[in-house]
């Protein structure tokens, strides 16, 4: 079963990397430009072989510190926040110089927890990424640690990768620390300690053997178990593993047995759908006509605005509504991409009219099939 799921590994095609603070930090003495450059590097070779990759890459803080010489990691909330707003000018800058170097754009992305919570602001997420992968940009995500004040006290980039996994409906998540992954018992008082290979990202009773962090990052190995979890609720699967080893990425791509493997039960899209199949409060519906039904139905296609033949309720951007048959009678839901006005001005119309009938170039479909369930 574990070479299976190893193997499995090898066709993976989206994936979220995560870099913690001890892997591109000179021990908290400023940005490790030779490790930001290998990686770099691995990211590259990863796209090239046909996966497409976003970097959470922890470090801004770390940078920071270093650039505004302090001692240690502060501790007040806006001494944090103005390291991160130092540091990340230097993070960045070392990200867009390396991957220059290959031919390949880089591009920032900084978040709040905040951001994929709210629906509109989830969408208007979820489709630049989608649109940056597509271009073969490499998304370098981090938290918004200079605004973020719940989020940077309480909060984790191990978190964050694994709603960036969820957001993009990622198939692996690659959680890399300066450990090997997760053992029996502490391998750095117990030399009997041995490494769990492969478990499941639900097993509750791995939390039990979870040690703490370093004192570069916040998150120890509870909080990459959290992570699991979390990217499990969207069929994402995780990988805890060594930043240390050489080629690491290009090795967990090739399916090479190294760190833990956490398995999620379910296909990416599949829980997706299961998750949208469920939401009971529905904010407008939209009516078909049979032909929008039928490719629906039969073909798996999104929704374009032609299809629709008439709109009810007083919906937003990102909100779930029902689609309706010409009997009233409901074929699907999903998460639409225009208010209730929009949608009615582009009702009938070719996804070609969009930008003439709203005044700005919109998305093609009203919703995406990514984000659309069939309702039995």
């Amino acid at each position: 079963m574990k070479n299976s799921m190893r193997n499995k590994l090898k066709n993976a095609r989206r994936w979220v990397i995560k870099v913690g603070s001890s892997l591109v930090t000179n021990n908290g003495l400023g940005l490790d430009k030779g490790a930001i450059a290998h990686w770099a590097e691995q990211l590259v070779a990863m796209q090239q072989s046909g996966a497409q990759v976003v970097l959470v890459s922890s470090g801004a803080v770390a940078e920071g510190v270093a650039r505004l010489g302090l001692k240690s990691r502060p501790k007040a909330v806006h001494l944090q926040q103005a390291a991160a707003a130092v540091g990340q000018m230097g993070l960045v800058q070392a990200y867009e110089s390396c991957f220059m170097q290959h031919g390949v754009h880089a591009a920032q992305i900084l978040l709040s927890h905040e951001d994929l919570s709210d629906r509109t602001r989830y969408l208007n997420t979820r489709s630049t990424l989608a649109t940056l992968l597509q271009m073969a940009v490499v998304p370098v995500v981090n938290e918004n640690d200079t605004v973020a004040t719940a989020e940077l006290c309480f909060g984790d980039n191990d978190t964050l990768a694994a709603l960036v996994a969820n957001l993009i409906n990622a198939d692996v998540l690659v959680v890399l620390t300066d450990q090997h992954g997760l053992y029996s018992a502490d391998p750095r008082h117990n030399s009997d300690a041995e490494l769990i290979s492969l478990g499941s990202a639900k097993d509750s009773e791995l939390a039990k053997l979870a040690g703490t962090g370093s004192s570069l990052g916040r998150g120890g190995m509870q909080t990459k178990l959290s992570a699991a979890k979390l990217a499990d609720r969207s069929g994402t699967s995780t990988i805890i593993a060594n930043g240390a080893v050489e080629d690491i990425l290009l090795k967990l791509r090739s399916g090479d047995d190294i760190g833990t493997l956490l398995v999620a039960d379910t296909e990416p899209v599949a829980a997706r759908k299961q998750w949208l199949a469920g939401q009971l409060v529905l904010s407008g519906t939209v009516k078909l006509d049979s032909g929008a039904v039928k490719v629906l139905q039969n073909d798996g296609k999104s929704l374009l605005a032609v299809g629709i033949k008439s709109v009810t309720g007083q919906f937003a951007r990102g909100d779930v509504v029902a689609c309706l048959d010409k009997s009233g009678e409901e074929v699907a839901r999903g998460l639409v991409n225009y208010d209730y006005l929009e949608v009615s001005k582009l009702k009938g119309s070719s996804s070609k009219e969009i930008e003439q009938l709203l005044g700005y170039a919109g998305e093609e479909e009203i919703i995406h099939r990514d984000n659309l369930v069939l309702v039995p």
